[in-house]
């Protein structure tokens, strides 16, 4: 298993990271957070997860040990690849997901994209004895807040990774500005912004002013 990789950013995209390791460019899957906090010709160290399939190796990165951690046990649950594991991190931090589970809350999990309230109820049992108790400081209400802003604001998550990506300040000011109504829309609805689905939606707007 590769457990990390760690050297200079040679490229970036929505949700990939290439990593220069040797010579070799390693991409590596992630979350719009975890892109948001890379920079291109930057030093990195991604916490990895190698999914293997008959047809295909792929490497999925994280912040930190414990995003991959919840990452895997997340998968231990019936229908739950690594497409939907990640998914789930994109939208809740590990503490948010773990007080998602331990407190039953459904909506947080039908927040996801993929998750209907059906699928909630079931990862809710499946995975109730595994996550454990939220471990941020914070306590509960860290939790809660993490569970409702993600790691950092969405605005913030959203306007570092469009800067990762090669536009300009002014750009992604713009572009975050265009799909604000979008987010709160959201936010309104299920309690959470699903960052992932608003940066796809960023970029169609800075793709059609260019």
């Amino acid at each position: 298993m590769i457990a990390f990789v760690s050297g200079p950013v040679a490229a970036l995209a929505p949700t990939t990271a290439v990593i220069e390791v040797g010579g070799v460019g390693m991409a590596v899957q992630c979350t719009p957070t975890t892109i948001a906090g890379l920079r291109v010709g930057e030093q990195a160290r991604l916490a990895t997860s190698l999914v293997v399939r008959e047809d295909s190796l792929t490497l999925y990165g994280f912040a930190d040990d414990d995003e991959r951690q919840v990452f895997e046990i997340l998968q231990t649950a019936s229908g739950v690849g690594p497409r939907l594991a990640q998914a789930m991190l994109g939208v809740h931090s590990p503490d948010a997901l773990r007080l998602a589970v331990s407190t039953g809350d459904e909506k947080a999990l039908t927040a996801v994209p993929g998750i209907g309230k059906k699928g909630a109820q079931k990862l809710l049992l499946e995975l109730k004895d595994k996550l454990g108790r939220p471990l941020g400081t914070g306590g509960l209400v860290g939790a809660q807040r993490a569970a409702a802003t993600g790691p950092a604001p969405w605005t913030e998550q959203l306007h570092s990774a469009l800067i990762g990506l090669g536009y300009a300040g002014r750009e992604a000011d713009e572009a975050v500005g265009a799909v604000t109504p979008q987010a709160e829309a959201a936010l309104a609805e299920t309690g959470s912004v699903p960052v992932p689905q608003l940066l796809r939606a960023a970029l169609q707007t800075l793709n059609r002013a260019r």
